[in-house]
């Protein structure tokens, strides 16, 4: 019989509003870390709790395009920042997250001798800086459209 290895699960969590660059990347090479990439996508009411704000767009939509992505194998609603109960669901064999930040779950990975891998922050790309050019670029139609341009 075969040596059947066991495959290993890497899982990310986000918000992913406004797909960008940086999110691909996080994408490509967290599956590059494993054999399955499960994808948490933060619920619009989560997002609201710990932002202030809802996202753009909604979590059916933020999650149809992360499914379409070719290195994501799963995606899965995020419902909350705590993330310990949810790793030992899907035995997660290795967790992945921007370097911006340490994420909930951290501790319970290390402790149960799993693996935390934080990636480079893409700079200059984020969801927050797109929402804040639109937010200018709309600004300024309007202030052009006032002085009749």
């Amino acid at each position: 019989m075969p040596d059947q290895k066991r495959k290993i699960v890497v899982y990310t969590v986000g918000v992913w509003d406004m797909f960008h660059i940086g999110h691909l990347k996080l994408l490509k090479a967290a599956r590059s870390l494993g054999d399955i990439l499960i994808v948490g996508v933060n619920t619009d009411e989560l997002v609201k709790a710990y932002k202030g704000h809802y996202p753009l767009l909604c979590w059916e939509d933020r999650a149809a395009v992360v499914e379409a992505c070719r290195f994501v194998d799963m995606v899965i609603p995020a419902n909350s920042l705590e993330k310990d109960k949810l790793l030992e669901e899907i035995d997660a064999d290795i967790m992945v997250h921007g370097n911006d930040k340490k994420i909930l779950g951290h501790d319970y990975m290390i402790q149960n001798n799993r693996r935390v891998v934080y990636l480079p922050y893409t700079e200059g790309r984020s969801s927050s800086t797109l929402r804040k050019t639109l937010k200018r670029y709309y600004e300024e139609q309007i202030q052009m459209e006032s002085k009749g341009g």
